[in-house]
């Protein structure tokens, strides 16, 4: 049963990839959002798994999730005011939200070493979507030079977390 929780936890990350899958290119706003909604979703994925951990290294990189993606997203905000860009609500950013309740609602009924594998497992799963999603479709998208130079610096960092997540996961094995 277990596993099967976690199974669907991890197919849940995974699915947030088709909520990048937009027929028509995204605005700079729409762009800032989506960027702005997916770092938060990860804040709160930490602070949840900040909540029910008690493994010293699924801590750990929780507070690095939670530290690095409220920083990027402070940057994001003071970009968009010094840009005047107000961020643009979109369908992406709507499916992100649902994916990650629905993943939060999973995990939570998970606990010990069982919501420890599932939150990192998800945490690969959506670093890796959320990173195809910048290389492949965010930044190629992006007409403002600063926004776009934001999300390369913030791809470097997030492949970075997706390192560490694949690290995290090996150890908890």
């Amino acid at each position: 049963m277990r596993r099967q929780i976690i199974a669907g936890v991890i197919a849940t990350g995974v699915v947030t990839g088709a909520a990048f899958a937009q027929s028509a290119k995204p605005s700079d706003p729409e762009i800032a959002h989506i960027a702005y909604t997916a770092g938060a979703l990860d804040v709160e994925a930490a602070k949840q798994a900040l909540a029910k951990s008690r493994n010293p290294l699924v801590r750990s990189f929780a507070e690095e999730m939670l530290r690095d993606h409220e920083a990027v997203n402070r940057q994001a905000l003071d970009l968009c005011k010094t840009l005047n860009v107000t961020p643009a609500d979109n369908d992406t950013s709507k499916s992100l939200t649902k994916a990650a309740a629905d993943t939060r609602a999973k995990l939570a009924t998970l606990d010990g070493a069982a919501f420890d594998r599932a939150y990192v497992a998800n945490e690969i799963a959506y670093h890796k979507t959320v990173n195809g999603a910048l290389a492949t479709v965010l930044i190629p998208s992006s007409s403002n030079a600063e926004l776009r130079k934001l999300l390369q610096t913030g791809l470097k960092l997030f492949q970075g977390h997706e390192l560490h997540a694949e690290h995290t996961a090996a150890q908890l094995k």
